[in-house]
C-alpha cells in the first residue's frame, strides 16, 4: 500500500481523504483506531497517529473522547471543494496559459471539451 513518494503518515491521510471523497467512508462514520490501523498495515502506531493528527488539524476527522475518531460532518464537501480548487489551479490555469503561448483560442478549447462531453454516451 505504501510507497516512497511521500511519508507514510501523509499517505495514510491521503488514503483516508480518498475514501471519504469516494464514499467508502461516510460522514459521522467511525474510522479504525490508530492501533487497529497500525496493526492492519503493519506500521508503527505513532506513524498512524501522525496521519490521523493531520486529518484532525484539517477538520476532516474529530475525536469523541473514549469512543474513537470519526469523519467530520462536512468532510466530503471540504475535500471536494479543495480538489476543485486544486484542479483549476494545477490543470485548467496551466492549460489556459499553454494555449495562450501557442495561440490556441479559448473558444477552441471549449469546443473541444464540448465535443468530448457529447461523446460520453458512446
Amino acid at each position: 500500500m505504501f510507497d516512497e513518494r511521500s511519508p507514510i503518515y501523509q499517505q495514510i491521510a491521503d488514503q483516508i481523504k480518498a475514501d471519504i471523497v469516494s464514499g467508502a467512508l461516510k460522514e459521522e462514520e467511525q474510522v479504525m483506531s490508530t492501533n487497529q490501523y497500525a496493526a492492519f498495515y503493519r506500521i508503527n502506531p505513532a506513524t498512524a497517529a501522525k496521519g490521523f493528527q493531520l486529518l484532525t488539524e484539517e477538520g476532516i476527522l474529530y475525536k469523541k473522547r473514549g469512543i474513537g475518531m470519526f469523519v467530520s460532518a462536512d468532510a466530503r464537501q471540504t475535500l471536494v471543494q479543495a480538489r476543485k480548487e486544486r484542479f483549476f489551479e494545477e490543470v485548467v490555469d496551466r492549460m489556459v496559459e499553454e494555449a495562450r503561448q501557442i495561440g490556441v483560442p479559448i473558444t477552441d478549447i471549449l469546443n473541444h471539451i464540448e465535443s468530448r462531453k457529447e461523446g460520453e454516451g458512446r
